[in-house]
């Protein structure tokens, strides 16, 4: 996948302490208190179950309102997802020459024991290491059905990512509703939702960011980035229309370009006026976090997560950070970072990592 430039979020300034006790004889620090207790109530809406919260020691502002808070992208106007009823599951069928099928009691009754009969990995990478001689033939002719393919997950608590996984930006396959694995399936992650508490927080010079209240180890999920799903005619227009400088929150869902499949076919998720919190989180040239593909649906190349994961040991209070010129695409052509000039100030990179580029975009 890509993704379009992404710059500071627009601020809302509110009152100071001292003002907002006086806030009876000015009407204006009533209103803007008003706003203050109103983002802090959506926040805890959008919380659920899992602790989220907001803090700024910096000044008393609080994030503009003009963002509705969801926990799962909202399909646009020109975008046909596949429906749920004619997704594929596993276990409903019996894989040609094997005799097991994906059962809720597989695995120490966490289903899905065996990816290679698993049809909803039956597009997961390879484990070329288990390949028997008669097996690497099929896998050079490009037939990968009943192949041993690579699980996702270490069955740990928290489940985190497999290290090929993590290092070579593979999709990632998860079981889906109308699979016979049960909802205790190993596979099922991310589709789970975010477990992590998660702090929207007021940086120094570099608006608002994100971090976790608890520490998270390499390779565990995050959450999504989610926003509203649109064309990618739609997102040319957006962008024509907002002009320079403004804040970009479009990601491409271009990780399955192919000869079939053009990029100008594909969908992009726009976080701007809907989304969740990882709409705040900041660029880094270190980053201690990464985006990956994960699917529910083999068959479906459009539309997926974009899921964030851990991607070293992070300390609880550490700023989430990830590489916005970060692409996941084999063959993906080398951009030029030699010049770390900004052409603009929000081309400027204010990450701050030892190796800076000094320019967020190129």
């Amino acid at each position: 996948m890509s993704k379009k430039p992404l710059s500071s979020i627009v601020n809302i300034e509110l009152p100071t302490a001292s003002m907002i006790d006086n806030a009876a004889r000015t009407p204006t620090t009533q209103a803007a208190y008003r706003i203050s207790n109103a983002f802090d109530l959506r926040l805890k809406q959008a919380a659920g179950n899992v602790p989220l919260s907001i803090y700024n020691k910096n000044d008393s502002s609080r994030p503009s309102l003009a963002f509705k808070f969801v926990t799962k992208s909202v399909i646009g106007e020109g975008v046909e997802p596949v429906t749920d009823d004619v997704v594929v599951g596993c276990g409903r069928s019996r894989v040609p020459g094997q005799p097991q099928v994906c059962r809720p009691d597989m695995g120490q009754n966490m289903g899905c024991e065996y990816a290679r009969v698993c049809e909803c990995m039956e597009y997961a990478s390879v484990d070329e290491a288990r390949l028997k001689p008669e097996e690497k033939a099929l896998y050079v002719a490009g037939e990968v059905a009943a192949l041993p393919k690579r699980f996702p997950y270490h069955a740990s608590d928290p489940p985190t990512l497999q290290a090929f996984y993590l290092n070579s930006r593979a999709e990632i396959y998860e079981c889906n509703p109308n699979c016979n694995c049960g909802p205790g399936c190993k596979t099922r992650c991310v589709q789970n939702g975010r477990r992590v508490p998660l702090e929207i927080f007021k940086t120094k010079n570099r608006g608002w960011g994100l971090q976790c209240l608890v520490d998270l180890r390499r390779g565990q999920f995050i959450d999504t980035y989610v926003g509203e799903i649109i064309t990618n005619a739609e997102a040319d227009r957006r962008e024509e229309s907002s002009g320079p400088g403004k804040a970009s929150y479009l990601f491409s869902l271009d990780k399955f370009v192919d000869e079939d499949l053009l990029e100008e076919d594909c969908y992009v998720v726009d976080g701007e006026m809907m989304g969740n919190v990882t709409r705040f989180i900041n660029h880094s040239c270190e980053p201690n976090c990464r985006q990956y593909t994960v699917s529910y649906n083999k068959y479906d190349r459009k539309v997926y997560e974009l899921a964030f994961f851990a991607y070293e040991n992070i300390p609880a209070g550490t700023e989430l950070t990830f590489d916005y010129m970060d692409k996941d695409e084999e063959g993906e052509e080398e951009v030029d970072t030699s010049s770390k000039e900004p052409t603009s100030e929000e081309q400027r990179c204010r990450c701050g990592a030892r190796n800076c580029r000094g320019r967020v975009w190129y």
